[in-house]
């Protein structure tokens, strides 16, 4: 009997293909929350030929994001989908390096925002926090710049590991060589897993620091007008600040949790896990963008006139 021949195409199942939705869904809703706060942000810069620390920071994070959902949703298209294109070495390794880059791009310059907040918002008498307070903005473009450094070297890194994994696939005829191989191997994955664990982790303990302090001087403040009988309206304000940094602290919470388990799982077949960490890793960032724009007075009355005129242009259609 003549041996069949694998197909060209593996067929789509009701599971990837529900998978493929969703995360499309996603993906191109998000794109659009962050090329709104990229368009937004260049049209200002355009015609003040300038712009402050925050703007700066939030037009890179959208740049990002951006990015990040592209190659996010091109990877998780092709292995539903297409998944024998994924047999190309050249094709894994372009989407496994611009995933890695943008991925630590999104992760540490949105540490960079919340940094940012901490030292603008907060309230402290410490010589070497009022010393930051001063210097931020001019701190801002070399952390803008270290970020994306970072995440160029975890891109590096993500390379190294590949060509390893290549070079690990050959057949040897030597069972010592083999099983020196698979040692040599096994440890260079075993770094690289840690690299990519610690990475994630310091942007992680950034966040949650800057929201820490955030949340204790918001709320130090908060009792100070209390005892003080101050104005309500800036109590109300304080305790919406304090819920959205709280809200923010979980999401970050949340997505550390994803972007480990992702690690734990790559030498494991968990699909269905694998497939609920995917789809909040690519809903966090339109979430966490959408949430940005309704906290910047000047995004969120762009966005309510640009919605009020689309609604006016469908109701005229």
């Amino acid at each position: 009997m003549e041996a069949s021949q694998p197909p060209e195409q593996s067929n789509v199942t009701a599971y990837g293909a529900t998978a493929v939705a969703i995360i499309t869904l996603e993906a191109f809703a998000g794109m659009w929350i962050n090329a709104f706060i990229v368009c937004v942000l260049c049209i200002a810069w355009v015609k003040k030929k300038t712009l402050n620390s925050n703007e700066k920071i939030l037009l890179l994070l959208g740049c990002s994001r951006i990015s990040y959902l592209c190659f996010s949703w091109v990877s998780h298209f092709l292995s539903k989908i297409y998944p024998n294109y994924l047999y190309a070495h050249t094709i894994v390794q372009l989407l496994a390096i611009f995933q890695t880059f943008s991925s630590y791009s999104n992760l540490w310059v949105s540490a960079c925002l919340c940094g940012f907040y901490c030292i603008k918002i907060a309230n402290f008498r410490n010589s070497f926090f009022i010393h930051l307070k001063v210097k931020v903005d001019r701190m801002v473009p070399w952390l803008l710049l270290g970020s994306e450094t970072v995440a160029l070297a975890m891109g590096i890194v993500v390379y190294d590991h590949m060509e390893t994994a290549q070079s690990s696939n050959l057949t040897f005829t030597c069972q010592e060589n083999f099983w020196e191989a698979r040692i040599k191997m096994d440890k260079h994955f075993f770094s690289s897993f840690f690299l990519t664990g610690f990475g994630y982790a310091a942007s992680f303990l950034a966040v949650i620091f800057s929201a820490v302090f955030l949340l204790f001087s918001l709320w130090r403040h908060k009792r100070t007008m209390q005892t003080s009988s101050m104005k309500d309206l800036s109590m109300v304000a304080h305790i919406r600040a304090m819920k959205s940094v709280l809200s923010f602290l979980v999401m970050y919470s949340i997505n550390f949790v994803c972007l480990i388990l992702t690690i734990i799982y790559t030498m494991k077949d968990e699909t269905t896990m694998t497939l609920l960490i995917s789809i909040y890793l690519c809903a966090f960032p339109g979430v966490h963008s959408l949430l940005l724009i309704f906290s910047n007075p000047k995004l969120e009355k762009t966005m309510l006139k640009t919605l009020s005129c689309v609604k006016c242009e469908f109701f005229i259609k």
